[in-house]
């Protein structure tokens, strides 16, 4: 990959891998759990609008609130052991990416959400069409969130550049969904309500994708002291 050299050693990563098995199991166990949570809701949102399912689109809503709940859970590990522990720097890191991942988490669990809701509003309505590239999309997503936990449980920052690049694929995709659903509107008006909601529903997916690749620059951060944000040499194709 075109990107800087990873500058973990093998003693820095083990260095982490033993507060993983120490003082901070339940934390990272607890961050499983919301990328399990997330991963899955967005990925019944996505069944939901596919296969007009209302009753996917429920449970997507309805299982957001234990993310939230997680999310204060984190918070709270994270508050204590800073409080108790007077971690050194790599310790500080842990403790950030922690609830940067957290928040992102939650984030992503808020755009499933919404998508389920903007399902059960299409589902009142014919079908536009198939659903262009919608799904294509939300395939996307849901695989850089499952990369970004990987990295994250697998300790494998190198991993991070290709779900960095899968986000400006999703980019693209929006973008090109935009262009089309505006046509459809266009040639007809009768189509505008449908057209804007299954819009809504592209965004809702690019913004859990930005989440995601937020996920794997901390990561990377975490991991190797490097931060990436804004680095074009890691989004090339």
């Amino acid at each position: 990959m075109n990107a800087p050299i990873l500058e973990a050693t093998e003693e820095k990563l083990e260095r982490v891998r033993s507060y993983f098995r120490g003082d901070l199991l339940v934390l990272r166990e607890t961050l499983l759990r919301m990328a399990s949570i997330a991963h899955t809701n967005l990925q019944l949102a996505l069944e939901s609008l596919v296969e007009r399912s209302a009753e996917k689109a429920k449970k997507a809503i309805q299982d957001d609130m234990e993310i939230d709940r997680l999310e204060v859970e984190v918070d709270e590990l994270v508050a204590g052991f800073m409080a108790t522990q007077a971690p050194v720097a790599l310790a500080c890191r842990l403790m950030l990416a922690a609830s940067k991942l957290s928040s992102d988490l939650e984030r992503i669990g808020d755009q499933a959400v919404s998508i389920a809701r903007r399902s059960l509003i299409l589902m009142d309505e014919p079908p536009l069409k198939p659903l262009l590239d919608i799904p294509r999309m939300g395939a996307d997503v849901l695989a850089m969130i499952r990369g970004a936990t990987d990295a994250f449980v697998e300790i494998t920052p190198e991993k991070c550049a290709e779900i960095i690049k899968m986000d400006v694929r999703v980019d693209d995709i929006n973008r090109q969904l935009e262009r089309e659903l505006t046509c459809f509107m266009v040639e007809s008006p009768k189509t505008i309500t449908r057209a804007l909601n299954l819009m809504l529903v592209a965004r809702f997916f690019e913004r859990a994708a930005d989440h995601a690749k937020n996920i794997a620059e901390q990561v990377f951060y975490l991991y190797t002291g490097e931060d990436i944000r804004h680095e074009s040499e890691f989004s090339k194709n």
